[in-house]
């Protein structure tokens, strides 16, 4: 690269570099930053992108954010606090209304784990809140982190691998400036169009749908209207509306409780342009009058994608979100699955800086995150499907006998679809079976989509249990593990664990023994022993401590006993 010497900096080092400033991006940042590495984050718009997108921050992730520490600032954040979050199926907005899927409000929900069990697995439930308010917000607050250097409005332009480094060449989208910077690591969470990946040269695989919704290309709009809640959804105030009759099909998500709405429509066909009369007459078809819209921007989608990168990476560069895989978001899967990559990845890059990662531990990152985006772009994708195979009987509008029984024919059929709103299965049930860096030990519950079983067989997320009789932070299991792993000494009776400490501290890992005499914890897992890693995995479980603790402490981190 050739430039001038009043352009163009020194080389600049750091441990990582992360290509990406969306959610994905902005969270492992702050991940890493948790681990205390220091990363700098690229992306070339100034600020996040201002247009809603998905609305569902899963309990997984809202899980991750409680571990940074700003589960209750995102928490603040979207439809207000007591706002009903029902999804309604009306045949017109102010029509008939097909079905209800009734959701408790963010504060029925806090009220909720005020009373839960002990074993509650739900300590922090999916929020809706719209990414483009939670973006900006992880942003300011990435801004806070010392360890983070961020670079806002910067293009990455290239980058090369050598081996022992990687290193990147950005410019300033608005005065010109550039910038090389040198890291040990590069992410690309740059999305399904990003550099990264293409520079890879990693194809997606996988297949889309077509149908007559949620399949092939839509649009979601930004709207403005004012009196769609007062004059068409009166006292019918939920989460998100759907409009079902055999002229049309559209979607609206309120993104704050007021007046502001992300609005689905269908492109007339696969090349079409986003038109805002065309957007303005679906809402007036929608609730058949002359509502007044004001459309603010407009965003064109795939609906029915279910597309997986062949590989997550290549040498030191990675990829993580929507680099890896492309979901429709029916079941609001995308953002909340790169989230979760985030979170494995980052540990494993911290004990790569750190000194205490293993040959074989990021060579775990696509064996084990690979295989969670082909099980949950499949049920998004289903899901999709589900929707789109709904028959619409045509009497359906009729004020007559013979509409009324087709009205409650399809809201029968409608009251089916609850499972994409919920889905716990999808967010807590992840699973690393097959893993190297696992000690396998008995076998996993069934994949559920729609249910969690808590299991402490090896593989799966930490089973939840509160320590005390609060429902605050600091009494929840996940408030008191380790940065790095933890092993779980439960019941009055278990082993000491001395020697998985003694074998940690020789290999410098990471390491917290955390008394649980809580029989009622002891008997969830059952088992004396359970070592957690750092993304709150189960790495091993047993009743006493293993023969080798060094070869096990050793395997945990992708590394053979010396």
């Amino acid at each position: 690269m050739t430039a001038t010497a009043d352009t163009e900096s020194l080389s600049l080092q750091i441990p990582v570099a992360i290509v990406g400033g969306g959610p994905v991006g902005l969270g492992l940042a702050l991940l890493l930053d948790k681990h205390g590495v220091r990363s700098v984050l690229f992306n070339t718009e100034e600020i996040t992108r201002w247009h809603p997108k998905g609305s569902s921050q899963g309990a997984r992730t809202m899980e991750h954010f409680r571990r940074l520490g700003i589960a209750n600032k995102v928490r603040a954040l979207g439809l207000p606090a007591d706002h009903p979050t029902d999804v309604i199926y009306f045949t017109r907005f102010g029509g008939w209304e097909l079905a209800r899927l009734p959701m408790p409000s963010a504060a029925e929900k806090l009220r909720a784990i005020a009373t839960a069990p002990k074993t509650n697995q739900v300590p922090e439930p999916l929020h809706r809140a719209n990414q483009m308010y939670v973006e900006k917000f992880l942003l300011e607050h990435v801004r806070t982190r010392a360890n983070i250097t961020v670079r806002f409005g910067w293009r990455v332009e290239n980058f090369t691998d050598d081996g022992d480094a990687v290193t990147l060449h950005a410019i300033n989208e608005r005065d010109g400036k550039r910038e090389t910077w040198r890291s040990a690591y590069l992410a690309g969470c740059d999305g399904g169009q990003g550099m990264v990946r293409r520079a890879l040269g990693i194809r997606y695989a996988g297949e889309s749908l077509q149908q007559a919704y949620m399949g092939g290309r839509m649009f979601s709009t930004h709207v403005r209207v004012p009196t769609l809640a007062r004059d068409f959804l009166r006292t019918d105030r939920g989460f998100q509306y759907w409009v079902i009759n055999p002229e049309l099909r559209t979607t609206i998500t309120s993104v704050n409780g007021a007046d502001e709405f992300m609005f689905w429509t269908r492109a007339r066909d696969e090349n079409a342009d986003a038109d805002d009369r065309v957007v303005v007459d679906a809402m007036r078809r929608s609730t058949n009058s002359d509502i007044a819209v004001e459309v603010l921007a407009h965003h064109p989608w795939t609906a029915g994608m279910a597309l997986v990168a062949e590989r997550y990476g290549a040498g030191r560069v990675f990829l993580a979100g929507d680099s890896v895989h492309l979901f429709t978001p029916t079941g609001g899967f995308g953002m909340n699955t790169g989230v979760d990559d985030a979170a494995n990845l980052a540990w494993k890059l911290a004990a790569m800086v750190q000194g205490w990662g293993g040959g074989g531990l990021l060579a775990s990152y696509e064996a084990e995150r690979k295989p969670i985006a082909l099980r949950n772009t499949g049920a998004a994708r289903q899901l999709s499907k589900n929707i789109g195979d709904i028959t619409i009987p045509p009497a359906v509008e009729d004020d007559s006998a013979a509409g009324e029984r087709a009205r409650c024919e399809l809201g029968a059929a409608l009251s089916t679809c609850g499972e994409q709103y919920g889905s716990i299965g999808v967010q807590l049930g992840a699973r690393y079976d097959g893993s190297p860096i696992v000690a396998e030990d008995g076998a996993p519950p069934t994949d559920d989509f729609i249910n969690y079983t808590p299991s402490s067989v090896p593989g799966g997320r930490a089973p939840h249990f509160w320590v005390d009789d609060g429902r605050g932070f600091g009494s929840s299991l996940f408030d008191r593990l380790g940065t790095g792993f933890t092993l779980l000494r439960l019941g009055g009776r278990a082993p000491s664990g001395s020697a998985l400490a003694e074998a940690a501290a020789q290999t410098r890992i990471p390491f917290k023994l955390l008394d649980c005499a809580d029989d009622e914890a002891r008997d969830l897992y059952g088992c004396d022993l359970a070592l957690i890693r750092p993304d709150q995995h189960v790495a091993w479980r047993g009743n006493a401590t293993p023969a080798d603790a060094e070869r096990l402490i050793t395997r945990t981190v992708g590394a053979r006993k010396r």
